[in-house]
């Protein structure tokens, strides 16, 4: 993105801020072994980001704030195989029992935590995730996980879209390549997202 480019954008007012609401909560897309793994669907900075995720799970979990974890789970006969996985054929190594589709040790869900199973890049296409978040009253959403140019950002767009406040924790999230992560990086900010460090963020919610 060169200064001209970003000129444009702040001419025409993107990139406003949203800030907080009232009630915050941690969701953590797909950081599952499969992606975490270079020989499999991972790759670029997404184990950096998996170890940068890890304080601002321990803040939530600490404050007894929701978390919300996502895994991409298929049927073991790909009953429910979509469109999507035959773009993306490995995807359909992800179900239930699968080594690649557990969320990585560092970052392990605990009893009482959330984990929603989705077919669909974002976490609330087809899953009760709005519903859930509803009931606990969220209206504020910090966004870790992966990829930052797949399934966070669909799951930006639609948290955007169902007017939850939202906040992608920029060194929290990870691509396979660094090109694809920077670009939507940029791009959620200026439309969908505030933009925020994970210390940022401990600051302003601490």
């Amino acid at each position: 993105m060169t200064t001209d480019d970003a000129d444009v954008y702040r001419r025409q007012q993107f990139g406003a801020r949203t800030g907080f609401g009232k009630s915050p909560a941690l969701l953590v897309v797909d950081f599952v072994n499969g992606f975490h793994d270079p020989d499999i669907l991972g790759g670029g900075n997404i184990a950096e980001a998996v170890i940068a995720t890890r304080p601002l799970l321990d803040f939530f979990r600490s404050r007894g704030l929701p978390v919300v974890f996502t895994r991409i789970v298929y049927a073991e006969d790909g009953s429910d195989a979509s469109l999507w996985s035959e773009k993306l054929p490995r995807l359909r190594s992800l179900t239930e029992t699968a080594y690649e589709s557990q969320v990585v040790a560092a970052l392990a869900p605990r009893t009482g935590e959330i984990v929603v199973r989705k077919t669909q890049a974002s976490a609330f296409f087809g899953t009760p995730l709005s519903a859930t978040l509803f009931r606990l009253g969220v209206d504020t959403l910090m966004v870790s996980g992966c990829t930052t140019s797949g399934c966070v950002r669909a799951s930006v767009i639609d948290a955007m879209s169902l007017n939850y406040r939202t906040v992608v924790v920029t060194d929290c999230v990870g691509d396979r390549a660094l090109g694809p992560h920077h670009a939507n990086l940029f791009d959620m900010g200026q439309k969908y997202s505030d933009l925020m460090t994970c210390s940022e963020v401990l600051a302003a919610l601490g």
